[in-house]
């Protein structure tokens, strides 16, 4: 499945009024980006999502990142991607993932139980509908080693998210060199400093309480110092690229050098609606 070398990973693809989405998806596929992706964290409703942005596209790809396997069950969402592959072709490509232990059990104490086993079985399910996704047509969120391996044995590929270059050359070794390796990186257009810190920062911590993300930033090497006070200016360099677009496009070529085939881009900002404008100045360098 043809990714394109950069995509765009944004929430407004997902939330608000579906005329917006629409006009999002619309615009960034008019700008060239080879992958559209949007979030699915704790929804039920990523199939929906993605018909919204497919019906409003003609020839990008379109991907979840992520289908939560808790929230959405795999019959149903192997149905819905065969309605989607009817109406659109091999454009959409079904991202799966664990999502976080806080956030499943603020919907229901106990849904997050033994996550690895629970992504074989759904994995397992999804092979098992009577039209079953193709796993080329798939890709795991995965951060740990074992996560990875799956990645490499029961799919296209990987998604990581919020991760860094470094792991993104791990993920590469991990799932051989005919797969997607596809990492999300976070940016902010903004070369003051301070400003730039304040909205990375604020994306930053929301994460820095939830095991999946930490203990990834600790095996490369980060101290329990720099999860502390909204994370530290090491922290928030290393995982969001800001300053000038010049600044951003090199981040993304670290991912590409370490291995990456395709880097989604997400854009991190205070503005009312899409940021289409800094969509637009992102892909001058970009693309």
């Amino acid at each position: 499945m043809e990714l394109g070398r950069v995509g765009i990973w944004a929430r407004e693809l997902r939330s608000g009024e579906e005329s917006a989405r629409r006009e999002a998806a619309a615009q960034l596929e008019e700008l060239g980006y080879g992958t559209l992706w949007f979030p699915g964290g704790h929804g039920d409703d990523s199939m929906d999502c993605a018909r919204v942005v497919l019906d409003a596209t003609q020839r990008v790809t379109v991907a979840t990142g992520i289908t939560n396997i808790w929230t959405e069950a795999a019959d149903g969402v192997a149905a819905a991607r065969a309605e989607l592959t009817e109406r659109h072709g091999s454009r959409f490509l079904l991202g799966v993932g664990i999502s976080h232990r806080a956030r499943m059990d603020g919907i229901r104490q106990g849904m997050y139980d033994k996550p690895f086993s629970a992504m074989v079985a759904y994995l397992d399910e999804l092979d098992a509908a009577p039209e079953p996704p193709p796993a080329e047509e798939r890709v795991i969120a995965a951060l740990g080693p074992r996560m990875l391996r799956l990645s490499r044995e029961r799919a296209a590929g990987t998604h990581p998210y919020l991760s860094i270059p470094d792991h993104t050359r791990d993920a590469r070794e991990a799932v051989g060199p005919d797969k997607h390796v596809a990492p999300e990186q976070g940016v902010v257009l903004e070369t003051d400093p301070a400003r730039a810190r304040e909205l990375a920062r604020g994306f930053v911590e929301r994460y820095l309480e939830l095991p999946n993300s930490f203990r990834q930033w600790l095996r490369y090497g980060f101290a329990e110092d720099d999860l502390r006070d909204g994370g530290s200016d090491r922290l928030v360099d290393a995982l969001i690229a800001w300053g000038d677009e010049e600044t951003v496009a090199a981040r993304v070529q670290e991912h590409l050098d370490a291995g990456a085939d395709h880097v989604c881009v997400q854009l991190i900002h205070d503005e009312d609606g899409a940021p289409v404008e800094g969509w637009r100045r992102l892909s001058e360098v970009l693309l």
